[in-house]
């Protein structure tokens, strides 16, 4: 069947392979309040795992990728704010139905560093009300990510830390340690609500200190020992 109109092309991430190669997003998938610590700096709760709570899941579009580092300032906002986050990047589908936690890594083709940018006016605005937050999260550029690197050569997570410095400043420094739920947890908990597929990207929360993002700001996020991306705001 021919297409009527000619379509945006699919949404890519550098692969970090050696070869060249590049990661086609199916869709991004984010995680709220996985650290305690950010949970408290927003005013929520910290969840808890073991009362059988469901994670907070919000979805990004594909196409919000931000590969080369430079970031429009969005609209309808005086408030973008950060947030440093490790991404996981999935490399095969899921089986149909709910996946077991012990299968889950097998998923998992790479990790790289983003940052989930949010309209924070828009977000509060719309919790206030008790409406969906979705325009506070879901726009244009809104994922600024790193390269792939393939589970290979990343090695174990456990130690790794997350890192945001904006114009030399650190502003945002966590241990992966602390996630509230892991990459395999958060794989089990998606594939509840969704068939989780080859191409999708998972943001896993962000820790404390997430603040302003000004027009002319550079930052520079890292998975430490891993991966970095850098870019800046651009001006309005």
């Amino acid at each position: 069947m021919q297409d009527v109109i000619t379509a945006a092309p699919v949404a890519r991430v550098p692969v970090r392979d050696g070869a060249g190669g590049s990661f086609p997003v199916h869709r991004i998938y984010c995680v709220g309040r996985n650290f305690a610590d950010h949970a408290r700096e927003m005013g929520a709760a910290p969840a808890n795992p073991a009362a059988r709570g469901r994670p907070v899941f919000f979805l990004k579009p594909a196409d919000a990728v931000v590969t080369d580092g430079q970031v429009p300032y969005p609209p309808a906002t005086c408030e973008l704010h950060h947030e440093v986050e490790l991404v996981v990047a999935l490399g095969r589908d899921a089986p149909a139905g709910e996946l077991a936690v012990e299968d889950a890594q097998g998923l998992v083709f790479g990790y790289g560093v983003g940052l989930d940018l949010t309209r924070r006016d828009l977000q509060a605005e719309a919790k206030a009300k008790g409406l969906p937050w979705d325009i506070g999260k879901g726009f244009d550029a809104s994922a600024p990510v790193s390269a792939i690197v393939p589970v290979a050569e990343a090695g174990a997570l456990e130690h790794r830390t997350l890192t945001l410095e904006v114009d030399g400043e650190r502003r945002q420094h966590g241990a992966l340690r602390d996630l509230v739920w892991d990459v395999p947890s958060i794989l089990h908990e998606l594939s509840k609500l969704y068939r989780l597929r080859a191409g999708d990207l998972v943001f896993m929360g962000t820790p404390a200190g997430v603040g302003p993002l000004q027009p002319g700001d550079r930052f520079r996020a890292s998975l430490d020992g891993i991966v970095e991306v850098q870019g800046r705001v651009l001006p309005r």
